[in-house]
């Protein structure tokens, strides 16, 4: 327990240290352009957290939680998980086929849309991970390139067959109001994604701290072989982890369908790069679902915020994508000037 303490502090320190050294350097980025960063980052931090700001930032937080934390799921376990585009993708577009063909009322279209947008996304993951243990494929490699096949598979299909010809898009039809995921629940700025997605954000903390599949996760992600010789079964722990992280992905392609665009659009879902956010996000929390979850809300105001420094200064939003790189790379660095004694 004092052990996990310490870790927990240790892990704490390097995000806070890697922040704080990022905001530095990119206050001499932000300088080097003429502007005044104390009032770059006061306008970033009005436009993330005041009046509408704070609803784009839940909003932008909820598909940033959820990619984040299937990266986090499988780095956790050892996997790198660099499919979440493709496992996205082809979620989303299950989720709109079965909201816009299912002969059934609206809200079981809803929750049946959800569950195939999970079992899409996560056999889409499960099939990588079959292909490292059956040809011996980094799950890496796969799941990247599988993303490439599903960018493929659904432009085409979003293109030609099941194209809405009323638009001058490449995109479906809407889907209908009854089938969509409510934008506010009692009146409040809380919408059903939101809630969606915090239900499975506790289910994945508790897990990975009382469960035993989280410690074999943990343990596996620390030394492979030792969790094998304890008796793992590294396999199906493999294709298990991988359908999770993957369900997680197509799940946050339905939560944007259902809950935001209420179409497949070809390349809507890639655009906001929620992906490689996420996986930034679970990289700088060391894959802590906890600290995941905190990133992952931080990085979603950064770039809100961004976008209203962008309207107030003139300054370009890409400034809040650099900063994130530096978070990550002063993270890297952390061992240089942090040595173990």
């Amino acid at each position: 327990m004092i052990a996990g303490a310490l870790d927990t502090k240790s892990r704490l320190a390097a995000i806070l240290f890697s922040v704080a050294a990022a905001v530095l350097l990119g206050g001499l980025v932000v300088g080097l352009t003429g502007a005044n960063p104390i009032s770059v980052y006061l306008e970033i931090a009005k436009g993330a957290v005041l009046g509408r700001g704070l609803d784009e930032t839940l909003a932008r937080s909820v598909p940033l939680v959820g990619m984040a934390l299937a990266a986090a799921i499988a780095l956790r376990a050892g996997l790198v998980n660099l499919g979440g585009d493709g496992q996205m993708l082809i979620g989303g577009l299950a989720a709109a086929l079965v909201a816009l063909y299912l002969p059934v009322p609206g809200v079981a279209r809803a929750v049946l849309a959800l569950a195939a947008a999970i079992c899409a996304g996560g056999l889409y993951a499960w099939l990588a991970a079959i292909l490292q243990l059956s040809l011996g494929i980094p799950f890496l490699i796969a799941s990247l390139l599988f993303s490439y096949i599903a960018r493929g598979l659904t432009s085409y299909l979003v293109r030609y067959p099941l194209r809405d010809p009323s638009t001058g898009m490449p995109e479906t039809y809407r889907v209908a109001s009854g089938a969509r995921l409510p934008a506010h629940i009692l009146d409040l700025p809380v919408s059903m994604a939101m809630v969606i997605m915090a239900v499975v954000a506790v289910v994945i903390v508790v897990n990975d701290r009382s469960g035993v599949n989280g410690f074999e996760w943990r343990m596996t992600g620390l030394n492979a072989r030792f969790a094998q010789y304890s008796g793992v079964d590294l396999s199906r722990q493999t294709q298990r982890v991988a359908f999770l992280s993957g369900a997680l992905a197509g799940l946050v392609g339905a939560l944007l369908i259902l809950g935001q665009q209420y179409r497949f659009t070809d390349g809507a879902l890639l655009a906001p790069g929620y992906t490689w956010s996420g996986l930034m996000a679970a990289v700088l929390a060391m894959a802590s679902p906890i600290a995941t979850i905190v990133t992952s809300v931080f990085f979603a105001a950064l770039q809100v915020g961004g976008f209203s420094m962008e309207r107030a200064l003139g300054l370009p939003a890409v400034l809040t994508w650099v900063l994130q790189a530096l978070i990550i790379l002063c993270l890297a660095a952390r061992p240089i000037f942090f040595r173990k004694r």
